[in-house]
């Protein structure tokens, strides 16, 4: 028996807006909400991500860690009771990081704490000692003229605003990813970055850069916050700061990881799936509790707790632990190549990818006529304290790829206040984590996840940009 009342009333207004047998049955909704307060006592996401972060720890992609977590997540799947668990081959480039140093030579000498961004190059074995020019944005950076930093260090000052749904990352994340071609136009021998982060701790935020083959490839790394403060001070006082830089890493071959996926077969339409999941690998500063995890141990939780159903839904459930998302969503795009002559088989598809904070939106991205399918959802999923809200959200980044061919997406929005504080830091580990905010996603997840494979309802093709707007 559920311990919430199901607002059957917004079912039986939807049937009455849309008579047809594609909308959900009322048993549907009930069993969808015993599912639903079932996945609340399991607490397996949370034994699932301390079992990833202790066994297995920092999942760099291309490290030996990447190799066991990828066979972790194939036992995880078997031992929970997955009908098939199978591996889809994802190919890359590797790269690696060495030692990495950073201190000021003057006017005022201190130690700084830095790390370099995913795919930089170092300083070919010896110290970089140049002068700092600061800029407040990446366009101030690109609006510097030409040769003005011949022989200096550029330095990109931009502070990234707190906001629950994350959006101060996007102003920001611009100047990590393309900092070093811009500074190296104007001719810099390096480029430093405030981190991309919302915390006041002194451990530097890494994440992904990238460079142009026709631009001069230079050095970048991130500063944690504190210390972009301190250089600022420095710079504010008239005098030329001198930065020491020493850092080893670059690329070195390719590699060939793997998409785990786990299937709850579907009673009637085995072929027509469900695709739920998060990315497997995380970046080598902390354990990837948060990035992602959660997201992984969400979603491997939420395909369990249906699978222990007696009966199976109609359609597929289809978790996926994405390979290499962190430097260049390469799981999401060999899924997408992957299934790109049966993308009409993908009813619907979410990821858990944004931390492990309570969900509090639910959106989609589907046909118009599929509209109130979601809304019956969003009915069992309002207790949990979820808002449905149309014309919101979009597609997880391991989902867009195949999104962007015509899947359907679901999005399930966590609660991002603090995640910028954890992100690409040494500080990302498991005891950040609240158990019950994973609970409540492995329910909510579970039953989206299951009353979208239980629907009779074609979720149509993902709307396309044009249409979001």
């Amino acid at each position: 028996m559920s311990r919430f009342i199901l607002p059957l009333s917004l079912c039986f207004l939807s049937q009455l807006a849309i008579a047809d047998d594609a909308l959900l049955d009322a048993k549907s909704l009930s069993k969808a909400a015993e599912l639903r307060d079932n996945a609340l006592q399991k607490n397996e996401a949370t034994s699932l991500l301390e079992s990833l972060t202790t066994e297995i720890g920092p999942r760099m992609a291309g490290s030996p860690a990447d190799a066991k977590a990828v066979a972790w997540a194939q036992e995880k799947f078997k031992a929970l009771g997955y009908d098939k668990v199978y591996l889809q081959p994802v190919t890359y480039p590797v790269w690696q990081r060495g030692h990495e140093q950073a201190e000021v030579l003057s006017p005022f000498p201190q130690k700084l704490h830095i790390t370099a961004l995913g795919g930089s190059v170092g300083t070919e074995g010896k110290t970089l000692d140049a002068e700092v020019v600061e800029f407040e944005s990446l366009d101030a950076l690109k609006a510097a003229p030409e040769n003005s930093l011949n022989g200096k260090i550029a330095f990109i000052n931009k502070r990234m605003e707190r906001h629950k749904d994350g959006s101060g990352y996007g102003p920001v994340v611009a100047g990590r990813g393309a900092g070093a071609v811009e500074a190296a136009k104007k001719g810099a021998l390096a480029v430093i970055i405030r981190s991309v982060g919302t915390d006041d701790n002194r451990l530097p935020h890494t994440g992904m850069m990238r460079y142009n083959d026709t631009v001069k490839k230079i050095p970048a790394a991130a500063l944690s916050v504190p210390d972009a403060d301190l250089v600022e001070h420095m710079l504010k006082r008239g005098k030329p700061v001198i930065l020491r830089l020493d850092i080893a890493a670059g690329l070195t071959g390719t590699y060939t990881s793997y998409n785990v996926i786990g299937e709850i077969r579907g009673r009637e339409k085995p072929d027509e799936v469900v695709v739920i999941g998060g990315h497997l690998d995380s970046w080598d500063l902390g354990t990837g509790a948060v990035d992602d995890g959660a997201g992984v141990s969400i979603t491997m939780a939420a395909g369990a707790v249906i699978g222990q159903m007696k009966q199976a839904p109609r359609r597929t459930i289809r978790v996926v632990a994405f390979a290499n998302e962190e430097q260049g969503l390469y799981g999401g795009k060999a899924y997408a190549e992957a299934h790109k002559n049966n993308v009409a088989d993908h009813q619907i598809g979410a990821e858990s990818d944004f931390g492990a904070g309570r969900i509090y939106s639910f959106g989609a991205g589907v046909s118009e006529n599929a509209w109130p399918v979601i809304e019956q959802i969003g009915s069992v999923l309002a207790p949990l304290g979820i808002v449905t809200e149309k014309g919101k959200g979009g597609a997880g980044p391991d989902v867009g790829p195949i999104s962007a061919l015509g899947m359907p997406w679901a999005e399930l929005q966590q609660d991002g206040t603090d995640y910028f504080d954890l992100h690409h830091t040494a500080n990302d580990t498991f005891d950040k984590v609240d158990p019950k905010a994973l609970d409540q996603q492995v329910a909510a997840y579970a039953a989206f996840a299951y009353l979208a494979a239980e629907s009779k309802m074609d979720f149509g093709t993902a709307p396309k940009e044009e249409e979001k707007k």
